[in-house]
């Protein structure tokens, strides 16, 4: 994840190590090299203007300790100010007491919108609400399809159509069908086009005049870049979106669209996508973010998906036979197993603190087929 952007802003800023105190004149050169940074990761011209003024006003005077050194004092700085890029974030989804919470999802087609409506299904439901999926995306014949095939994966019911060809009609239906069967949080997936124009506006418009959701969430693609920026103010101007939850976050190398969408739009980005699984949504937490990206790493992340994928019982049988001196390699491959769902053990090196030297050591190195060599060894 903005592996890129990472390397890039590692090397500007170890660039000031050993200068002493940090000045105007060495601050020029390393915001310099911040800038190209940012500007290669597909930030926004704008954004990186307002962000460099901040860090300079920042770094540069009565704020700075001469006894740190400068890489150091610019890292702190530059993680503040990229806190303050992202955030802040508010995760509550304000869920209604006794009535139906209506959630409203919309986006391109290709953002994966659907999907992210499954995702966000089942995350809903493991927090205790009864939830219905309604298919209200008449556009792409195999979008209902899709959506009832990943409720069905999820244990979730699906609102199809019916052979209704009207969405409002279908979302009204949908958001009475929860109130009669005693669902608690309705997800509707809307309508996406292959761009923005007047009559994708004006239907997702009226669905929201209409059924009034709790919160519109606008899906975007982080692979698209300044596309995705530019699509979130778009759809925001028409319907006012609560959040923006962005996909395939995983897979991009840069981060442009990350940073420069709250600036651009003052919406906050509430949710991310971190991979093809059914429980890759994960909520988007800025300062963790701004860690991974200065290779500072993630270890609350880390913890709270272990507890999430571990198996706790095995976990300590292992614990107590390592104690016992009774561990084996079969304990071994089963503790590395466990490991493994957590992701990529690339991704997992990435997230731990002093990490983030080792994955440029092991870029070469295929980590999956080495373990999977250990496996057949033991």
């Amino acid at each position: 994840m903005f592996d890129n952007l990472s390397n890039s802003l590692t090397a500007a800023i170890n660039g000031l190590r050993g200068r002493g105190k940090l000045t105007e004149s060495n601050m020029r050169d390393g915001l310099a090299s911040v800038r190209t940074a940012l500007l290669e990761a597909d930030v926004a011209y704008d954004v990186v203007n307002d962000f460099l003024d901040r860090v300079a006003a920042d770094a540069v005077g009565a704020k700075v300790l001469e006894s740190i050194d400068p890489a150091q004092q610019l890292v702190g700085v530059v993680h503040r100010e990229l806190i303050n890029l992202m955030g802040p974030v508010d995760h509550a989804i304000p869920f209604r007491s006794g009535e139906v919470t209506i959630l409203m999802l919309c986006g391109l087609q290709g953002s994966g919108k659907t999907t992210t409506c499954g995702k966000l299904a089942r995350r809903i439901k493991e927090e205790g609400h009864g939830v219905l999926l309604v298919a209200a995306d008449l556009q792409r014949p195999a979008a209902i399809e899709q959506l009832a095939v990943l409720g069905e994966q999820i244990g979730v019911p699906v609102h199809t159509p019916d052979g209704q060809s009207d969405p409002v009609s279908v979302c009204k239906a949908g958001v009475a069908k929860a109130k009669q069967s005693g669902a608690s949080v309705v997800i509707l997936d809307t309508a996406g086009r292959l761009s923005i124009d007047e009559a994708l506006m004006a239907e997702l418009s009226k669905i929201d005049r209409t059924v009034s959701p709790d919160q519109v969430f606008l899906v975007v693609d982080a692979m698209t870049g300044q596309d995705a920026v530019e699509s979130a103010r778009r759809f925001n101007e028409a319907l006012e979106i609560d959040g923006v939850i962005m996909t395939k976050l995983d897979g991009d190398a840069r981060g442009g669209a990350a940073l420069s969408v709250k600036s651009v739009t003052g919406v906050p980005i509430k949710f991310i996508g971190t991979g093809e699984g059914i429980d890759a949504i994960e909520e988007f937490h800025p300062d963790r973010l701004a860690g991974r990206i200065l290779g500072m790493g993630d270890v609350v992340s880390l913890v709270e998906e272990a507890q999430r994928k571990f198996d706790q019982d095995e976990m300590q049988r292992q614990e107590e036979r390592l104690k016992a001196g009774e561990f084996t390699l079969e304990d071994f491959k089963k503790m590395m197993l466990q490991t493994r769902r957590l992701g990529p053990l690339g991704k997992v090196i990435g997230m731990i603190p002093g990490m983030g030297g080792m994955q440029d050591m092991l870029a070469g190195a295929d980590l999956e087929k080495d373990v999977n060599r250990l496996f057949g060894i033991i």
